[in-house]
C-alpha cells in the first residue's frame, strides 16, 4: 500500500463558520453538504452514497444526540447508514478515518464524511465545560483544570526546557489572522497586530485571549471513493495517500513530558510511512492550534523542524504564505473558527482547495502534497492524513 491512493476525495464542503444565530447544526451540515453536491454535478447523492460517518463532539451543545441519522436526513440521505464518531476535537478526523475503512473494506464505492458543531449560543461557562469533558474527570475536571490551563502547562514547559517566548506565540496568531483575513468563509476575517496579540487579556499564563481558538458553529464535509472509480465524478481528484491514528493517556498528568504529543508523532510517522513520503515532501499543511503552543508543538511532532525549533520557524515567517511550508493557510483554528466537531474534516476541506489550486488568495503555488493534523483533548487522540494532487 506504500504510496498507494487510500481513497480519493472527489468533493467538498463547508459551512460559513462564525456565530450563526437562529440555526440549528442539523441546517449548518445541510450547507456544507449542499456545497460538496453543488461542486460535483456527476454525483447522485441519492443512488451514489453509500454511507455516512459524522463527526460530533457533544449533545450538551443543543441537547441533540443521534447526530448520524439526523445529519443524513437533512443533508438529504435519509435511509443511509449514517454513524456518528467522537474524539473529541479529533471527532471528523476520526469520521474520515471510519470513511477510509468503508472503502478500502470493499463495503462503500462512495461514502460522504464530515462533522458539526453548534456552540456559540452557549455562554463562556458552558462551553469550558462540555470541552473540558474531553479531559480526565477525576484528576483534572474535578480540580478545575480547563483545557486553556492544560495548554499554558504545555507552554510554559516548552518556555522552559527551549526558550520559547510569549511573542512567538503571538506571532503564531498574527500569521493565522493574516490568513484568515483571506479566508471567506473564516470566522474572524481580520489581521492583528503583534501588539494587539501581546497586550490582550491573560486566559492562562502565558496564553492570552489571541492565543486561544475561537468558540464557533460550522460544518464540513467530503465524498471519497475508490480511487479507480473517481474519474466518474471528477477531473481533479484529490488522493488521501497516508493515514494514522493513535491515543495516548485521557489525563496530561500520565504523561512524561509536556513538550510534544506523544500521539501525534507515532499517528504522523504511519501516515508517513504509509504515504512513503517525508516531512520535506509536505508543501502545506493545516494543524491543531486550538491555542498557539499547540501549533509550535506541531511543528516539531510533525518533523518539520526539530525539537525546540518550532518557534524559529514562525519568527522565519517559514509557516506563513510564501514560506517554504505554510501552515493554516485557512486561518487555522484561531481565526477561521473551531466548530470542534467539524475541524477534522474542515483541515481536509482546505486541502482539497489548495490541491485543487481553487484557494484563491491564500493559494500555495503548485503545491503537491499536504498533510492535516487533528488532535482531541490536550492530546489523547491525534489523526494524521497525507493528501497528494490527483
Amino acid at each position: 500500500m506504500k504510496g498507494k491512493p487510500l481513497v480519493s476525495i472527489v468533493s467538498a464542503g463547508l459551512s460559513k463558520f462564525g456565530k450563526l444565530e437562529g440555526l440549528y447544526a442539523r441546517e449548518i451540515f445541510a450547507e456544507a453538504a449542499k456545497e460538496a453536491f453543488d461542486r460535483c454535478p456527476n454525483l447522485n447523492p441519492k443512488n451514489d452514497i453509500q454511507a455516512m460517518f459524522v463527526g460530533h463532539m457533544g449533545e450538551a451543545y443543543e441537547h441533540q444526540g443521534h447526530t448520524g441519522a439526523t445529519m443524513a436526513d437533512w443533508a438529504g440521505l435519509l435511509h443511509i447508514p449514517a454513524t456518528r464518531t467522537e474524539a473529541a476535537c479529533a471527532s471528523s478526523g476520526a469520521a474520515l478515518r471510519a470513511g477510509i475503512y468503508a472503502v478500502l473494506s470493499g463495503l462503500c464505492d462512495v461514502v460522504m464524511v464530515g462533522g458539526i458543531e453548534k456552540m456559540t449560543h452557549r455562554t463562556t461557562p458552558e462551553v469550558t465545560e462540555y470541552l473540558a469533558m474531553a479531559s480526565d474527570y477525576p484528576f483534572e475536571q474535578w480540580h478545575g483544570i480547563t483545557f486553556p490551563g492544560l495548554f499554558a502547562l504545555m507552554a510554559t514547559a516548552h518556555m522552559h526546557k527551549y526558550g520559547t517566548t510569549e511573542q512567538h506565540l503571538a506571532m503564531v496568531s498574527v500569521k493565522n489572522h493574516y490568513h484568515g483575513s483571506l479566508n471567506p468563509k473564516a470566522h474572524m476575517q481580520k489581521e492583528i497586530t503583534l501588539e494587539t496579540a501581546l497586550s490582550s487579556r491573560v486566559i492562562a499564563w502565558p496564553l492570552k485571549l489571541y492565543d486561544c481558538s475561537l468558540i464557533t458553529d460550522g460544518a464540513s464535509c467530503l465524498i471519497l471513493t475508490r480511487p479507480e472509480l473517481a474519474k466518474r465524478y471528477t477531473d481533479m481528484p484529490v488522493h488521501i495517500v497516508g493515514s494514522g491514528q493513535a491515543s495516548d493517556t485521557i489525563g496530561m498528568y500520565e504523561r512524561e513530558g509536556f513538550t510534544s504529543l506523544v500521539s501525534a508523532k507515532i499517528a504522523a510517522n504511519k501516515a508517513y510511512e504509509m504515504a512513503d513520503l517525508k516531512p520535506e515532501d509536505v508543501n502545506v499543511a493545516e494543524v491543531h492550534d486550538c491555542f498557539t503552543i499547540a501549533e509550535i508543538i506541531a511543528y516539531e511532532d510533525l518533523g518539520f523542524c526539530k525539537p525546540g525549533e518550532g518557534s524559529g520557524l514562525v519568527e522565519k515567517s517559514e509557516t506563513k504564505l510564501g514560506g517554504g511550508i505554510p501552515v493554516n493557510t485557512s486561518g487555522g483554528l484561531k481565526s477561521k473558527g473551531h466548530p470542534v466537531g467539524a475541524t477534522g474534516t474542515a483541515q481536509a476541506y482546505e486541502m482539497y482547495l489548495q490541491l485543487t489550486g481553487q484557494a484563491e488568495k491564500r493559494q500555495v503555488g503548485n503545491a503537491e502534497v499536504g498533510l492535516t493534523h487533528n488532535v482531541g483533548g490536550s492530546g489523547a487522540t491525534a489523526t494524521i492524513h497525507i493528501y497528494r494532487r490527483g
